[in-house]
């Protein structure tokens, strides 16, 4: 386990790196809580590239809490499109109206209320509070543990809940009280941009080397330890890019629970399921198919294996799709990434 004389040796050389190398994004020049909780949510399990677009865009459209709080959730979910995990964004429209209804449309500042809102966990709540309000509180998420566990040599599961309080709080004695903010966003650029996750770390660029163990013990690749996932469950699908003679496409709202619950999808049934079976209880009488490239999309717990067909539907009577133009589903209709591909295969046949 680290001294704290062990840690506060390395502070001045990180803070100056990060003064000097910070990348420059839109979110790091406002002390706004709500734009910084708004990036900080769509950053989970996404790229940082990736994410200037939608933060941009999702600003522009709501622009204030009380914009989110009131939006359709057909325009939310299309904003989000392409970001995955859906979940993020209902909660934080339901953090949107609790800051709303309890605290008169201002976000609160402090630690405490931050982490009680819907969808905030100790790592968005620590990095929320010390960038926006100046507070100490850590953020720590997987490059802090990963920066943290090679500069102390430090054996312990970066999967276990207990690691990252057992972090948290030695962060919280040690980090700058007139910069927490800075302070936390350095150690998550040194893990993003120089302590990396996959592939070499660039040790040679690193401010912290000097100081660094697993550096000195030439044992970089033995940290972080992270205990293994269960393998994922395989799930076959066969998905149906269905035309109708307006060359309108079905889509499909899925249930209000269980994965990408309430999004609108292809419509799609177990592989098992014969397509004659299921176009009749979709209402579906004559059609003709032909098969699209197979697709694979990958979860964080499930893997689907998707076997696409492009149907031109001939005659059919009451079905339980709505059917849309491509220009309405663009405009208005949030598809997942899971069904993306299959789309645009479907949108090029359709053209051909």
């Amino acid at each position: 386990m680290c001294k704290q004389d062990d840690i506060d040796t390395f502070i001045p050389d990180l803070m100056e790196w990060f003064q000097k190398n910070a990348r420059d994004l839109p979110w790091r020049k406002t002390t706004d809580p709500y734009c910084i909780w708004i990036s900080e949510i769509m950053l989970q399990q996404t790229r940082v590239e990736a994410v200037k677009g939608y933060y941009r865009r999702f600003l522009e459209a709501l622009p204030t809490i009380l914009d989110l709080a009131q939006a359709e959730e057909d325009l939310l979910l299309k904003l989000w499109q392409g970001l995955g995990y859906y979940n993020r964004v209902r909660n934080m429209q339901t953090a949107a109206k609790t800051i709303v209804e309890t605290y008169d449309g201002i976000f609160p500042n402090t630690y405490k209320e931050i982490r009680s809102l819907k969808g905030i966990g100790d790592y968005t709540a620590g990095a929320v509070a010390s960038i926006a309000f100046g507070l100490p509180n850590a953020a720590v998420d997987g490059n802090v543990l990963r920066v943290m566990s090679r500069l102390f040599a430090d054996a312990q599961d970066i999967a276990a809940a207990k690691t990252k309080v057992y972090w948290k709080e030695i962060l919280e004695e040690m980090m700058p009280k007139d910069q927490p903010g800075q302070f936390n966003q350095a150690l998550m650029e040194l893990g993003a941009c120089i302590c990396l996750p996959n592939g070499d770390p660039l040790c040679h660029k690193c401010p912290v080397r000097p100081y660094c163990l697993a550096y000195q013990k030439n044992a970089i690749d033995f940290y972080p330890v992270k205990s293994q996932k269960n393998a994922r469950k395989i799930q076959h699908l066969s998905v149906f890019f269905l035309v109708n003679d307006k060359n309108e496409i079905a889509l499909h709202k899925r249930g209000e629970k269980g994965l990408l619950a309430g999004l609108w999808e292809l419509p799609n049934i177990s592989a098992d399921i014969s397509a004659p079976a299921a176009f009749s209880q979709w209402g579906i009488h004559q059609a003709d198919i032909s098969i699209l490239p197979l697709h694979k999309h990958i979860f964080t717990h499930i893997e689907w294996h998707m076997e696409p067909y492009f149907v031109r539907v001939k005659e059919f009577g009451e079905t339980p799709f709505i059917w849309v133009t491509p220009l309405q589903a663009e405009k208005k209709y949030a598809l997942p990434s899971a069904f993306q591909k299959i789309w645009n295969d479907g949108i090029s046949q359709l053209n051909n």
